[in-house]
C-alpha cells in the first residue's frame, strides 16, 4: 500500500520519503524536514496517535504539519493531539492532495 501512495502522490507532484520504523520517524523528520507527514493511526510496530504527540512535544519539529489516516473516524482524537488534517480511509486521491494542500496552508 506505501508502495502504491508513494506513487500516487509523486504523479501529483509530491517528492516522497518513506519511514515504516516508529523508532526512526522524528530523525526522519530531523533531517528531512517536510513540508508535511502523512501518518497513519495503525503502524506495525506503532500508534500514529502517539507519535504524533512526540512531535508536537519536540522543539526542533513540532510545527510541522501532520495529516492522519485512519479506517476509522479518529478526526477528534488527531485534532486533539494537534494535527493539522485527517482522512478517513478508504479516500479518493483528490481528497488526498486536498488535506495534503490544507494541511501546508495552500
Amino acid at each position: 500500500m506505501v508502495f502504491l501512495l508513494t506513487k500516487l502522490l509523486q504523479m501529483d507532484g509530491y517528492q516522497v520519503i518513506s519511514e515504516a520504523r516508529q523508532a526512526e520517524v522524528l530523525n526522519t523528520i530531523r533531517r528531512e524536514k517536510p513540508n508535511v507527514v502523512l501518518m497513519d493511526v495503525h503502524l506495525a510496530d506503532g500508534n500514529g496517535l502517539e507519535i504524533l504527540m512526540r512531535i508536537r512535544s519536540d522543539p526542533e519539529i513540532g510545527k510541522t504539519p501532520v495529516v492522519i489516516a485512519s479506517g476509522e473516524d479518529v478526526a477528534y482524537k488527531g485534532q486533539q493531539g494537534g494535527a493539522n488534517g485527517f482522512i478517513l480511509k478508504p479516500y479518493s486521491p483528490d481528497a488526498l492532495d486536498a488535506v495534503l494542500k490544507k494541511a501546508m496552508g495552500g
